[in-house]
């Protein structure tokens, strides 16, 4: 741990989307635009402290990482405990 005193943080997300196409007919398709995150914090460390802080946080959360590096993403589905292919 880091032992940095933070008195106070605030964060906004906002993320940016956009969908196409019918859910009816099938040809739905969501996209997501960006991301847009603010961070703000009161503290009384030293300014080279905090980006430390914020360097390690960042680095060590795997949602966002996932996110800045993409990973291959496997995916399932069953249907009353059998394999749901796509046909």
């Amino acid at each position: 741990m880091m032992k940095i005193s933070v008195r106070r943080a605030r964060v906004q997300v906002r993320m940016r989307n956009k969908t196409e196409g019918s859910v009816l007919q099938g040809t739905v398709e969501a996209t997501c635009l960006g991301l847009e995150t603010r961070l703000e914090l009161e503290s009384d460390e030293p300014t080279h402290r905090i980006r430390a802080l914020l360097r390690n946080a960042e680095s060590g959360c795997f949602t966002l990482q996932a996110l800045l590096r993409p990973v291959t993403v496997e995916r399932s589905a069953f249907l009353n405990g059998s394999p749901l292919h796509d046909d």
